[in-house]
């Protein structure tokens, strides 16, 4: 009898395909021309509103912070989104890092520490933030599955997009990620007594923050952010002061230059931003610059190519490929709509004045 076995080659493991830069970027994705019409009309449209400011360097910033937006758009929709969800916690420890360093290291500007200056630019984290916490709040409730109507999913997506949000102080940016928030929960399929348990909490720590705990003696709110509150609920102010003494100062001024744009605007002759009438107009208040400087006609071309972009983002949200494109995509778009309607409010005395 034979003893003799055939002996099996051993197995050899294939090489490991070393991963080509077209495994990453595809340069067949959809591009929406729509929306690349509004975003670059936009960024035409404030470097001409910034042209009638007291410094020229804002122009010039503004340009190249245009440029530079729009180069890194077009790589960033060059990448599949399909693969950000595996780098969401790197993304994530990235975008705390940055703040907390802005916070540590950055430049205080009218009692907020927002940007850190680098020389050659101011970089603000909490900008970079709401994209970055849209990406991953969005990657959270996606991983989370079946298990999205769960408290422990609500409560871990809200630690992550608000966090950022208490760690930069600012009223202003925390009122964004929070609509953010809300955003994610409504698309992500979050349960309506979870919305609604949370509408009820929010609505008792307004009441707690503008009421209860003034009365009690704590000051939770800071003097500007108190005079900001005063200057919403009694617009007609409490004395003619002609600086920043008086409460209403900033609200008078903005509806002083939407008003005196008239129809079609200044143009060159608007005088309430070049000769500094009106505080903060190339930042808080740049909506009422626009308003002089272009008019109703020109304001409202402006927010007809923000309802444009709103209108490209329902329509990727509608039609994403799948759930994280439909989630990250309403996050976005209600970051965007959020500071477009609070700004233009502002700026016209229909919501109280905050740093958007």
């Amino acid at each position: 009898m034979s003893t003799d076995r055939s002996i099996a080659p051993p197995r050899m493991r294939a090489p490991r395909r070393r991963r080509a830069l077209s495994d990453v970027v595809d340069l067949r994705l959809p591009f929406d021309p729509v929306l690349a019409f509004a975003a670059i009309a936009l960024t035409v449209a404030s470097v001409v509103t910034l042209d009638g400011a007291q410094s020229a360097s804002y122009v010039t910033r503004q340009a190249l912070y245009g440029v530079l937006g729009i180069g890194i758009a077009v790589v960033v929709s060059r990448f599949d989104y399909a693969r950000w969800p595996r780098y969401r916690w790197g993304l994530y420890g990235f975008m705390i890092a940055s703040i907390l360093a802005v916070a540590a290291l950055g430049q205080s500007v009218n009692g907020s520490t927002l940007s850190l200056n680098l020389g050659f630019f101011s970089f603000q984290a909490s900008e970079l933030g709401k994209v970055l916490a849209a990406v991953v709040g969005a990657s959270f409730i996606v991983m989370r599955g079946h298990a999205v109507s769960s408290w422990r999913t609500t409560l871990g997506l809200l630690l992550i997009v608000l966090l950022p949000a208490a760690l930069t102080r600012d009223f202003g940016t925390s009122l964004v990620y929070a609509a953010m928030a809300l955003s994610l929960l409504l698309i992500g399929g979050t349960p309506g007594r979870h919305l609604a348990v949370i509408g009820v909490s929010a609505l008792v720590v307004i009441v707690s923050v503008l009421g209860v705990l003034p009365a009690a003696g704590v000051d939770v709110l800071k003097p500007y952010q108190v005079d900001r509150f005063t200057a919403f609920l009694s617009p007609g102010g409490t004395s003619e002061a002609v600086d920043g003494n008086d409460p209403t100062y900033q609200l008078r001024q903005s509806k002083a230059a939407i008003g005196s744009g008239g129809k079609t605007g200044k143009g060159d002759e608007a005088t309430q931003q070049k000769l500094g009438f009106l505080p903060e107009s190339e930042t808080d208040f740049v909506f009422a610059s626009a308003g002089e400087r272009f008019g109703f006609v020109g304001v409202a071309a402006i927010l007809s190519l923000f309802a444009l972009i709103m209108w490209r983002g329902l329509r990727i949200l509608s039609t994403a490929r799948d759930f994280y494109g439909a989630v990250l995509a309403a996050g976005i778009l209600a970051m965007l709509l959020f500071q477009v309607l609070v700004n233009a409010g502002m700026n016209v005395g229909i919501m109280p004045i905050t740093g958007i």
